[in-house]
């Protein structure tokens, strides 16, 4: 089996979703009152700091990667 890149992002976002798929069941259920109007803004920001986990993931990747040369060492800065 092909080993996978860590994704934070795609942690993060399945975290949101999960919690809002908790929250809705335990309103649903009547253990936990959930204004309906508060889902939808959680779960944006739940996206966006997905995205900016992400772009930062994505970031952080291209620096390591431009560091290093062709023989997979470390190239001295300076």
């Amino acid at each position: 089996m092909a080993r996978h890149d860590f994704e934070p992002g795609r942690l993060v976002i399945g975290l949101v979703l999960l919690g809002g798929g908790l929250a809705y069941l335990a309103a649903a259920d009547g253990r936990w009152h959930l204004p309906s109007y508060l889902l939808l803004p959680v779960l944006a920001g739940g996206f966006c700091l997905a995205g900016l986990v992400s772009s930062l993931t994505f970031s952080v990747r291209r620096r390591r990667a431009r560091l290093t040369d062709r023989d997979g060492r470390p190239e001295r800065l300076g």
